[in-house]
């Protein structure tokens, strides 16, 4: 007797997902757990990391992420409004500054913000000490992909809502503010979301302006442990801590792309 084509494809899943456990069962099995345990998950080391692991490391790699996506959504969206005027040198600018930015590493830039600024401006200091220069170093580059998915939203609101507000009389500013902007805004809330997760793990350079005690985040504090008691045990607390902060934001993420579908 020949199976119909939707029985077949159900055999087949399910023959998918048994080869699945078993590949997956078999790797448990054949671990050494009790060395693996030894190596990466010691808990009287996990232990020694607390509580400044979360009070100062967790707590300051938040606080670096939140000062740059800040700065590069506030950047972003004035690179975005360049990249869309009709004012040729606005638009040469922000071309130029997206596709700078967009290809040089953010190491690089963070390492140029916290020795290059200082270098050519000896009487001048970033505001705010190691925090501020995070802030502009890695904002700068976060900057360059919010503006062209900012522009992306602007561009996804229907023209005919712009030309309807100019025809009641607003000026171009004020309906791109009153009735562009907040539209915009709901389309890109999604993928501007994924922009502070990229950031969190971007954080992880901070080590190149040479943190201190006090403005140490996740992966130098995790690096120090690590280099005193040779255990790795303290990449994988860092590791997990850094998923605290993201794996929420990727649940807010599909959230919020499940939203926006029902309501399109």
């Amino acid at each position: 007797m020949s199976l119909s084509p939707r029985r077949r494809r159900q055999i087949f899943r399910a023959a998918g997902y048994v080869l699945f456990a078993a590949a997956i069962g078999a790797v448990v099995l054949a671990a050494d757990w009790g060395r693996l345990s030894d190596a990466f998950l010691r808990l009287d080391i996990a232990g020694s990391m607390f509580p400044e692991a979360i009070t100062v490391a967790l707590w300051n790699t938040i606080v670096y992420t939140l000062l740059a996506f800040v700065f590069g959504l506030t950047l972003g969206l004035g690179l975005a409004l360049m990249r869309l005027s009709s004012i040729l040198p606005y638009r040469w600018f922000a071309i130029g500054y997206i596709e700078l930015f967009r290809g040089l590493p953010a190491l690089l830039v963070l390492f140029m913000v916290g020795y290059g600024v200082p270098l050519a401006f000896p009487d001048r200091e970033i505001p705010g000490g190691v925090y501020g220069s995070v802030a502009v170093g890695l904002g700068l580059t976060a900057a360059a992909y919010m503006a062209e998915t900012i522009r992306a939203g602007i561009q996804a609101v229907p023209k005919g809502q712009l030309e309807a507000a100019r025809t009641l009389g607003m000026s171009h500013p004020r309906a791109m503010i009153s009735i562009i902007l907040p539209q915009a805004f709901r389309i890109v809330i999604p993928p501007l979301t994924n922009e502070i997760i990229l950031l969190t793990k971007d954080t992880s350079l901070v080590y190149v302006l040479g943190v201190t005690a006090t403005t140490i985040e996740l992966t130098k504090f995790a690096g120090d442990t690590l280099n005193t008691r040779v255990n790795p045990t303290p990449l994988v607390i860092a590791g997990l801590l850094y998923l605290a902060i993201t794996l929420p934001l990727s649940q807010l993420v599909r959230g919020l792309e499940r939203r926006a579908g029902r309501e399109r």
